[in-house]
């Protein structure tokens, strides 16, 4: 008997039309868990390791969690993983909403898709019932049509959809896959479905999800829900506060080199609260849980969208003459499905090359005159890849190598050959390099967030914070935060170690489904009372009590140390593949302005240590004996017939 998960995997060949149905390896959840940790180690098995993305041997999983559809609060996340073009590398995405319950309770944990269509299709699950469908009618439609269209087709107002746009038929490199306002965005999944024909995946389940202890876990569950109802630095906040000062005032948007300090007036601030609240319809939020952090907006002549966290700010904060420009652009990024980060700044980029005389009006026939008129114009070019656009949808790096003529100068806000958050600070944060160079999101706002970002000035206020603050693994932590002063570069060991624990901790919710805003991100802002060690104190969810959850859930032991190994072992899986697929120490850095005042000497002493840290070897490469400890014995070989060890 399967507790906490059904056991079952789907696979379906497109190129065949061949669907199977077996049982997965239970010991596979043990060392993996669910989501990302058995999505790679699937990954691993059903495509080749040196596939070209946009081939059918390569394969596309969507995972859910391995908490999700349970009674775990904000265990709600799936996970997409596949190879990617941008970069050839191991990509991972997540949705939250609905998806990945539905799909639990139609008997599957996740879905694996290989092979290509010969004309546009799309899946149908309906409990036992898998069909691959004609999707020729759909192909060219945008996101919502789709989701209106399959629901009316299936008779199925209920069905849980994921889907892509336009700009995934065309392979955009940073194509987006969409579920309800939920969007898998960073690395361009959206494309390897429209590289293989596969228009959308719809879901409906109507079974049971068994418990290993059903009492137990719902009467904690319940306890934690309310817990998480009334803890006000848990759920999305920053998508419905109205005060966006630290995030305008700090960061440099769109493809900005500098800051634009003092921009977020009072004024501003009553304007934007004005604009969200006339368009605003309702707050929505995921599967079993209570906090609403979704935004649901209809602006004039717009189709219906939704938002959360910085997607709100990308488009408005690159115009920034225009507060209510995203309200304008954000439902086309959403139907058209593309990533809502990548997207401004490619358009920034292009606009840049034409002021530097780099494109030209031969490049870009009848290009506007004003910026919105501007983002219009690329954006159609870009999801169509018509003209210059045909280039430009394939990211910053890839446009500046094609372009030439100087561009490759231009390009300046990529990590991995993907388009990051472009926050320009002043002096380097050893904490936040690490961050940055080594972690294969290649997204800072999903590997960040235990380890608070500044230090406390008062000390009763820094007493407090610690006293009650759960999430760190261990009192060591604490003690160094009581130490830490304004101004005072953390000590390199340190580093490593506070660096390592929130990767650790985002891998755990990226592979139990739980979300972080309830978990790895919200450990920085400490707690508050809570009426035990598992419940309150938040963080929700923390190293202390998730192996908790996932024993009663699931009937498998874990203790903290097992969670931690874990975590470790999923960290050095895609580490390895993404070392098999070309990944290097020469591709770990950041940009060179993402901040002010930079120390060559420490940065590459944090990379010497935190490779060690790690286990890895001066290139980043984790040693045979850092593989045997974590139990991927399989990767050695591999290893050794491309010299890796």
């Amino acid at each position: 008997m399967r507790y906490g998960e059904t056991g079952i995997t789907l696979e379906v060949d497109l190129s065949t039309g061949e669907i199977k149905k077996y049982e997965s390896d239970p010991f596979w959840t043990e060392l993996y868990l669910g989501g990302l940790g058995t999505n790679l180690r699937y990954l691993w098995e059903k495509a080749p390791l040196d596939c070209h993305p946009f081939s059918p041997e390569n394969a596309i999983i969507f995972g859910a969690g391995l908490l999700v559809g349970t009674p775990v609060v904000g265990a709600t996340r799936t996970v997409v993983t596949s190879y990617v073009p941008v970069n050839n590398l191991v990509a991972f995405s997540m949705i939250g909403g609905h998806f990945g319950a539905e799909l639990k309770f139609a008997g599957y944990d996740r879905v694996i898709v290989k092979g290509r269509a010969s004309e546009p299709v799309y899946m149908w699950i309906d409990n036992d019932k898998v069909e691959i469908r004609s999707a020729k009618h759909l192909w060219g439609k945008g996101i919502l049509e789709t989701f209106r269209v399959i629901r009316e087709e299936l008779k199925e107002p209920r069905a849980q959809i994921a889907a892509i746009g336009p700009a995934g038929e065309k392979r955009v490199y940073f194509a987006a896959i969409q579920h309800a306002w939920h969007t898998a965005g960073r690395g361009g999944l959206g494309s390897i479905m429209g590289d293989k024909k596969l228009k959308a995946i719809a879901v409906r389940g109507t079974k049971d999800l068994r418990t290993a202890k059903p009492q137990e876990l719902f009467e904690l569950c319940f306890r934690m829900r309310e817990e998480i109802r009334r803890n006000p630095n848990l759920g999305d906040w920053m998508a419905y506060s109205d005060n966006d000062a630290f995030h305008h005032d700090n960061f440099a948007w769109g493809y900005a080199r500098v800051r634009r300090k003092g921009y977020w007036t009072p004024e501003v601030e009553e304007r934007f609260a004005r604009i969200r609240k006339e368009h605003q319809l309702r707050v929505v939020g995921c599967f079993n849980c209570p906090k609403e952090c979704e935004i649901v907006i209809k602006y004039p002549g717009k189709p219906i969208f939704g938002y959360k966290c910085f997607a709100k700010d990308t488009f408005h904060m690159a115009a920034f003459q225009e507060l209510d420009f995203s309200y304008e652009f954000l439902p086309l990024v959403v139907d058209y499905g593309v990533d809502a980060y990548s997207m401004p700044q490619v358009i920034a980029f292009a606009i840049e090359l034409y002021e530097n005389g780099i494109l030209t009006d031969q490049d870009l026939p009848g290009f506007p005159k004003d910026v919105k008129g501007r983002f219009y114009y690329l954006f159609e070019k870009i999801v169509k890849r018509e003209g210059i656009g045909d280039i430009l949808a394939e990211g910053t790096w890839w446009a500046a190598q094609k372009i030439g003529r100087g561009a490759e100068k231009i390009e300046h806000n990529s990590i991995k050959k993907v388009e990051q958050i472009p926050i320009k600070l002043g002096k380097l944060n050893p904490i936040y390099f690490l961050w940055w160079s080594t972690n294969e999101k290649w997204n800072i706002t999903q590997i960040e967030g235990t380890w608070p970002q500044d230090p406390i000035p008062d000390p009763e206020k820094k007493k407090a914070f610690v006293e009650s603050w759960i999430a760190p693994p261990n009192e060591e932590f604490k003690k160094w935060f009581l130490e830490w002063e304004k101004r005072e570069v953390i000590p390199v060991e340190r580093v490593c170690a506070i660096a390592d624990w929130s990767e650790r901790m985002h891998y755990i919710d990226n592979s139990t489904g739980l979300c972080g805003f309830l978990s790895a991100f919200r450990g920085q802002f400490g707690g508050v009372p809570g009426p035990d060690q598992l419940v309150g104190a938040g963080p929700a969810y923390h190293i202390h009590n998730i192996p908790y959850l996932i024993s009663l859930a699931t009937g498998i032991e874990y203790d903290e140390e097992k969670l931690w190994e874990t975590a470790g072992r999923i960290r050095t899986l895609i580490r390895a593949m993404n070392n098999i697929r070309g990944l290097r120490r020469e591709d770990e850095k950041p940009p060179e302005d993402h901040w002010a005042i930079r120390d060559p000497e420490l940065e590459k002493k944090l990379l010497d240590e935190y490779y060690r840290f790690k286990g890895w070897n001066e290139e980043g490469i984790p040693t045979k004996e850092t593989l045997l400890k974590y139990g991927l014995d399989f990767v050695i070989p591999e290893f050794e017939r491309r010299n890796l060890l």
